[in-house]
């Protein structure tokens, strides 16, 4: 199993960002070939102060190859365009090998 992790920033404006992450940017995301399971959370909260993050996505893929095959799919290629319509906190993507423990 291989994980996409996108870590939002704090937007401009929360409530139009949330607007748009549920409603518009969350159904292309879905989108994604070879996925097996998404996850996503609004209103991250950090162990102490403030959260410098909002939300954060997941999305699960049999492989490093399969989550590559997936970006550079057309989908792929409109989940990344879509991004600056209303992350205006910036976004840190990451991915990793799940580990079960």
């Amino acid at each position: 199993m291989h994980t996409l992790m996108v870590l939002y920033g704090q937007p401009t404006d929360p409530e139009k960002f949330r607007e748009y992450y549920q409603h518009t940017h969350l159904p292309i995301a879905r989108k994604l070939p070879g996925v097996r399971a998404t996850r996503h959370s609004i209103n991250v909260a950090a162990a102490e102060g403030e959260s410098p993050f909002v939300a954060v996505f997941e999305a699960d893929f049999d492989s490093a190859d399969a989550m590559a095959a997936a970006l550079s799919s057309p989908e792929g290629a409109a989940a990344v365009a879509d991004v600056p319509n209303f992350a205006t906190g910036g976004v840190q993507i990451v991915h990793f090998a799940a580990t079960l423990s």
